[in-house]
């Protein structure tokens, strides 16, 4: 109960609130409408900061760029509502606690995948000096460290609370699905066809590659509980229709890169399920190599020989991902990775600058590479290749800093696999490397992680990894059980 004091106080305080929202509303003015949600996230930011990480990643699925409200110019930087500017207070607090030297878990500080994350950053943040656009660079940086602080740093401290790491896919599943039910309704509207699919997940993903994506990201959590025998009765029933849900909107996105890292995820599943010796993976890979060179003049002509357009009709969509002669998309994305590469080629050191790509790629094209969906404009998006983007901006040392960090954690994540006393530890460890290899492969066709939708799964399913391998992986499911309040 309040005391007398504290009561007048409120009501004060109150009252003064609504004398001067009615002012600002007489003057047609609302943004004082959201003080309270400001002074809100302001408590549990200083208060509860668990609570806000979790409302967070519930709201990633659900945020939308000033870019598709086109307020980004006036704002002069591109960000997502109503989450970057939580991370961004977020990145405030962690850098308080840091000269406080309370920020950062000293294990997690001292990880491999922690290291590698830092270097990759440090080497970013060296590159923005010389950059064609220091500007620019230095606001790709600042965005990169508040979606690595909140979504990498601060996970792995909310993750010391193993059932933390099951909340956080069903959080942004939860959210997610209310963007998929969105998409799928004004799908239903163009008739399910594919030119529509392009851009009817606006405006919470800016086009189907970066919503496919998140599709292939969260499906082996699904897919794990849908078969894992855990889940009975109503709850089954609820899961399986969620299966079938995701599946469409998969399937709906028209996404190929999608399709295919999903693909690619289940062949990593089944070297791990069947314990596949690695060399004989090496073997195989070198082997495929060499057919591959040895046959080239031939594969080129099959591919050349391909006409298949993108379709609606899904047989003929899965045709055209070879298709390297006539589909705009393919052909476009040929354009901008040997842009990226002539780029890398002039300054193969420090690059051209972090997040300058679009800026810079279009003298680099040839005539004969360009399509009907080329552009000089420098409006066209990126290199659309999360290894070729760093190669380009950030030089040799951007692209290698960047698979350190891959590397670091497939050999977390193998290893944990392999070492995990408790069964519930070995399927989250696994279903969360899944996920990010879907996307270790979808990197190739696109690039995404400067977006809060992806690197919210990217980096959060990396935490999950790490906080496994420090805290966990010794654990049996009883000694789990009994560890659930918060590891110091």
């Amino acid at each position: 109960m309040l005391n007398a004091s504290k009561r007048i106080w409120l009501i004060v305080i109150s009252s003064l609130f609504v004398l001067v929202n009615g002012f600002f509303i007489y003057k047609e003015k609302f943004l004082f409408l959201g003080f309270p949600i400001i002074i809100l996230l302001a408590y549990l930011a200083l208060f509860k900061m668990d609570q806000l990480l979790k409302i967070v990643i519930f709201l990633v699925p659900l945020s939308v760029s000033l870019r598709a409200l086109e307020l980004e110019k006036k704002a002069g930087i591109d960000m997502a509502l109503p989450t970057e500017p939580v991370l961004f207070g977020v990145l405030i607090i962690f850098t308080l606690k840091l000269f406080q030297g309370k920020a950062i878990d000293r294990k997690v500080l001292r990880h491999p995948v922690t290291i590698a994350i830092i270097i990759n950053t440090a080497w970013i943040l060296l590159t923005c000096i010389p950059s064609t656009h220091p500007l620019i660079s230095f606001k790709f940086l600042l965005s990169r460290v508040w979606l690595l602080v909140g979504f990498y740093f601060m996970m792995s401290e909310l993750f010391k609370r193993a059932k933390n790491m099951n909340q956080f896919f069903w959080l942004y599943i939860s959210g997610f699905v209310l963007v998929i039910g969105y998409t799928i309704i004004s799908h239903s509207s163009y008739n399910f066809d594919q030119e529509s699919a392009n851009w009817i997940m606006n405006p919470f993903f800016n086009d189907h590659t970066s919503y496919g994506a998140a599709l292939a990201f969260i499906l082996p959590f699904l897919t794990y509980h849908l078969f894992s025998g855990q889940v009975l009765g109503t709850k089954k029933v609820l899961l399986i229709l969620l299966y079938l849900f995701i599946l469409t909107a998969l399937i709906l996105s028209y996404t190929r890169a999608a399709w295919v890292s999903v693909i690619g995820s289940f062949l990593v599943f089944l070297v791990l399920k069947f314990k596949i010796r690695w060399w004989l993976i090496t073997a195989i890979t070198l082997l495929l190599g060499v057919i591959v060179i040895g046959s080239w003049t031939r594969i080129t002509m099959v591919l050349e020989s391909n006409k298949q357009d993108s379709s609606t009709d899904l047989k003929e969509h899965v045709s055209s991902i070879s298709n390297v002669s006539s589909d705009a998309s393919n052909l476009e994305r040929l354009n901008r990775w040997k842009s990226a590469f002539e780029m890398f080629k002039e300054k193969p050191v420090f690059g051209w600058g972090p997040g300058v790509y679009a800026f810079e790629y279009a003298p680099f094209q040839r005539s004969y590479d360009k399509t009907i969906i080329s552009t000089n404009a420098g409006d066209g998006g990126n290199a659309h290749s999360e290894y070729l983007g760093p190669l380009s901006e950030a030089g040799i040392l951007g692209m290698l800093t960047f698979l350190g960090v891959i590397i670091t954690t497939i050999i977390t994540a193998v290893r944990t696999y392999k070492q995990a006393q408790s069964k519930r530890i070995k399927n989250l460890v696994l279903v969360a490397f899944l996920g990010i290899v879907s996307y270790y492969i979808h990197g190739v066709l696109n690039n995404f992680l400067d977006t809060d939708k992806i690197s919210a799964l990217f980096w959060g399913m990396t935490a999950i990894i790490v906080v496994s391998d420090i805290y966990f992986k010794q654990l049996s499911d009883e000694e789990l059980a009994e560890s659930e309040d918060y590891i110091s």
